[in-house]
C-alpha cells in the first residue's frame, strides 16, 4: 500500500517527534506494509514537514526495529522478525511486571476503575473485531499501571519496544482469539485490588507471555513458506 496522499497531516511547527509518531502509527496499523519502500519525498509531502524531521524519524524507527535502511539505496518497512519479536516480548513483559511492582502499593480506586473501563472497551472492540480499538484499549489498560509507576526510564523502554509488538498483536486482536486477554486483565485487576503484588506481577507477565505462541505461528509459517 503506498504512502497515503494528502498534505499537511503534521503541522509545520511540529518536529521530529510528530513525524516519528505518524510514520510509526502507519506501520503499526498496517497502512505501511512490511517490505514497503519509504521514499523521503513521499513522506515529506504526506506529513507536511521538511526532510530533516523525516530523516530523524526514520533513524529512530530503524533503532526501534520498524524500518530497515541501506544508506544511499533504500528504506523499507521491516518485515516481522521472529528473533526481534521474542526479544521485544521479553523486555516488555519485564517492564510491565516492574510497573506493577512500583505502582501497586499506591494504586488508587480511581486507577482501578480506569483499568476496568479500559478492559470493558477492550472486550467490546474484540467482540466487534476492531483491532485498532482493541489495541488502543489494551494500551490504556496497561498504561494505567505504567503511569502510576512514575518511572520515566521504564516508560522510555516501552516506547521503544511496544510498537513492534503492537504490529504482531493486530494479528490476534482482529478476531476473537484475543478474548483470553479480557479474563487475564480481570485477574490482574482483582489481584491489584487485593494488594497482592506478587500475584499481580506474575499475572501481568503471564499476560504478555501469551505472545510467545503467536510468535511461534510466524516461525511455523516461515517454515511452510520455505518448503512450498
Amino acid at each position: 500500500m503506498p504512502v497515503p496522499r494528502g498534505r499537511g497531516l503534521v503541522s509545520r511547527s511540529l518536529l521530529r517527534d510528530d513525524a516519528y509518531r505518524a510514520i510509526r502509527d502507519a506501520i503499526v496499523d498496517g497502512t505501511l506494509a512490511p517490505g514497503e519502500r519509504l521514499n523521503d519525498a513521499d513522506l515529506v509531502e504526506w506529513l507536511g514537514v521538511s526532510r530533516t524531521p523525516v530523516r530523524e524519524a526514520l533513524a529512530r524507527l530503524e533503532h526501534a526495529g520498524l524500518v530497515q535502511t541501506k544508506p544511499g539505496r533504500y528504506t523499507i518497512v521491516s518485515p516481522l522478525d521472529v528473533r526481534a519479536l521474542r526479544n521485544a516480548k521479553s523486555v516488555t513483559a519485564a517492564m510491565h511486571e516492574l510497573a506493577v511492582r512500583e505502582a501497586l502499593p499506591n494504586l488508587s480506586p480511581a486507577e482501578l476503575k480506569a483499568m476496568r473501563e479500559a478492559n470493558a472497551r477492550f472486550a467490546d472492540a474484540l467482540q466487534s473485531e476492531d483491532a485498532d480499538a482493541a489495541i488502543t484499549a489494551d494500551d490504556e489498560f496497561h498504561g494505567v499501571l505504567v503511569t502510576a509507576s512514575a518511572n520515566d526510564a521504564l516508560r522510555d523502554v516501552l516506547e521503544q519496544f511496544m510498537p513492534m509488538l503492537r504490529r504482531l498483536e493486530r494479528l490476534r486482536f482482529s478476531s476473537l482469539t484475543g478474548r483470553e486477554s479480557v479474563e487475564q486483565h480481570d485477574r490482574i485487576i482483582a489481584l491489584c485490588e487485593a494488594g497482592d503484588v506478587e500475584g499481580a506481577a506474575a499475572a501481568i507477565r503471564a499476560n504478555w507471555e501469551t505472545l510467545t505462541a503467536l510468535i511461534g505461528t510466524l516461525t511455523t509459517q516461515d517454515a511452510a513458506d520455505r518448503d512450498s
